[in-house]
């Protein structure tokens, strides 16, 4: 069955890297509608003008801002399934603009739960990020914020049907203002790429599996639940390597002339990210190829008889400390698929 013929789909913040690739695959199941909200006029209109709408009828592109909820609000009239994608997520930005992170990843999405409520939704999904375990930074709190707040409306929703869930990311590689294309413009254009510590590691995925992972989780979700998907850890120093190796190929670059400078931790940043906390692990179960990470406030019966056919997670906290890196041809086969050089 093709669980998003046919509905009428709002995807906020859906001119980003992750939005685009969401809508590319969404185009391929069919549904009545899809509605792109975000506030980049520019963005908008290259989008528009891109094939893929080109070729699709049934899209509608809305300006607008997730933190004004009367616009929100409307978006949402007659929608069956909701992304939440927008979101500040740099974590300099957020560090030093809080109370406009805030606005966004913590009073957005309280808009969104609202609107939903309201229009007797069926679905929304927020996307979180692995910073918002034990977290070091602004931005990682505002997204531990929104993860509650997602769980807390499953269980305060009085009648409507909506089911609230999380899916928590790390890295996307590729994504705007991520360091693969960071690391690119610099070679080109100076012939240098800044790292912060040779020694961080990170959970890293691609579009396509973040993609991947948001549409499953809307089909087989029950409400309340958060799902993280099992990510590789890359060692920087092995992906800055990969990527100087790469760019210096392409645009037949001397790579033995581009240097990299250690510029050490920027604030609010970690050596290295969790998927999911010790606590975290005691109400969670191991889907495979994620993991689902129930409330702690959970009616154990309930989601014991949703996932009888798997196995409860191993007791611990999930680190990239703790992971097995990726050798550096493995992060090269990566970066090639999603054709990021």
């Amino acid at each position: 069955m093709n669980f998003f013929k046919g509905k009428k789909i709002l995807v906020i913040g859906g001119t980003g890297t992750i939005g685009t690739g969401l809508i590319k695959e969404l185009i391929k199941e069919n549904p009545k509608v899809i509605r792109v909200f975000s506030r980049d006029e520019y963005k908008q209109f290259e989008m528009q003008n891109s094939p893929i709408v080109r070729d699709y009828n049934n899209f509608r592109f809305l300006i607008g801002d997730v933190r004004d909820y009367e616009r929100v609000e409307r978006a949402m009239s007659g929608i069956d399934i909701v992304f939440n994608l927008a979101a500040m997520k740099h974590v300099g930005s957020c560090e030093y603009n809080p109370t406009e992170a805030i606005k966004t990843n913590v009073d957005g999405v309280e808009n969104v739960i609202k609107a939903a409520v309201k229009h007797n939704v069926e679905c929304v999904l927020f996307t979180s990020s692995d910073k918002s375990i034990n977290p070091t930074n602004t931005y990682g709190a505002t997204k531990m914020l929104g993860e509650k707040l997602m769980q807390a409306a499953n269980y305060s929703k009085g009648g409507v049907k909506t089911r609230f869930i999380a899916v928590r990311f790390g890295n996307v590689m590729g994504s705007r203002g991520s360091v693969i294309p960071l690391f690119k413009k610099q070679i080109l254009e100076g012939n240098r790429i800044t790292i912060t510590d040779p020694s961080m590691s990170r959970f890293m995925m691609t579009v396509s599996q973040a993609t991947k992972l948001m549409m499953k989780s809307c089909e087989i979700a029950n409400g309340g639940e958060l799902f993280v998907l099992k990510m590789p850890v890359i060692n920087l120093k092995d992906l800055a390597e990969v990527v100087i190796e790469e760019t210096s190929k392409r645009y037949e670059i001397d790579k033995d002339n581009v240097h990299i400078d250690i510029i050490g931790i920027r604030p609010g940043e970690k050596l290295y990210e969790e998927l999911m906390t010790m606590e975290e692990s005691h109400y969670s179960k191991d889907l495979g190829d994620m993991y689902v990470v129930f409330p702690t406030t959970y009616n154990k019966a309930y989601f014991e008889k949703c996932y009888k056919d798997f196995k409860l997670c191993r007791i611990g906290n999930y680190t990239s400390k703790d992971y097995d890196q990726i050798d550096k041809e493995q992060v090269r086969n990566m970066i090639k698929e999603e054709r990021l050089i």
